[in-house]
């Protein structure tokens, strides 16, 4: 009995050690090459130019918020419908529908009313946006020659017009009934607009020169 008790304990650890290194591979595996390399060579770079003496005090990507808004949903509620499909293709998350804050006679819009989606990254999926954007999506634009500089808003977010959404490979260019623009807000934890600026640099932003 004693002996069969051994045996069995000694099964189950080797069964651990071996499954350890697996998960130790799986999770390598599932987390963003880019937030990988932000926490490995990205933040103590930061810690350095920006002469910072605390490692928390380094700027960090928060979350990015994408945008978009249908003025014709105000008279047809039914074309929000494949801006929302869109939307979650681009990001992987369900997009939430946005509505007016106010009423404004000028632009027949009722408080209330729908009149777009938007979707809030935050996590491996932000990071996995972000990566994909500057590196896949940014240098499918005509004529690309990089993003401007004065983009911020003075407390160290940035935005980012997009005209097409035909430049993310995720969208089929057969199933696109018209085209729909939509705002990128890329929120740092930045103190100032410069410091946001050479955390987006190190992270592969393309800047205009």
């Amino acid at each position: 009995m004693w002996l069969m008790a051994k045996d069995k304990k000694q099964s189950k650890e080797t069964a651990q050690e071996q499954k350890a290194p697996e998960q130790a591979r799986h999770s390598a595996k599932e987390r963003p090459r880019l937030r990988m390399r932000f926490e490995k060579e990205v933040a103590p770079a930061l810690l350095k130019e920006l002469d910072l003496r605390n490692a928390m005090a380094v700027p960090r990507l928060n979350k990015i918020v994408v945008n978009i808004g249908i003025g014709e949903a105000t008279q047809n509620a039914k074309v929000l419908d494949p801006a929302v499909n869109e939307l979650g293709l681009i990001t992987g998350q369900k997009p939430v529908v946005t509505k007016a804050k106010k009423s404004i006679a000028a632009f027949k819009v009722r408080e209330g009313q729908s009149i777009g989606c938007m979707v809030t990254l935050r996590g491996d999926r932000m990071y996995e946006f972000f990566d994909r954007l500057v590196n896949i999506v940014l240098p499918r634009v005509r004529d690309f020659r990089g993003v401007s500089t004065k983009s911020f808003d003075g407390r160290g977010n940035y935005t980012l017009g997009l005209h097409d959404q035909l430049i993310f490979p995720e969208i089929d260019y057969a199933k696109v009934d018209k085209q729909k623009g939509m705002n990128v807000t890329i929120v740092t934890t930045a103190e100032n607009d410069n410091q946001a600026r050479t955390l987006l640099r190190h992270l592969g932003m393309p800047f205009r020169a």
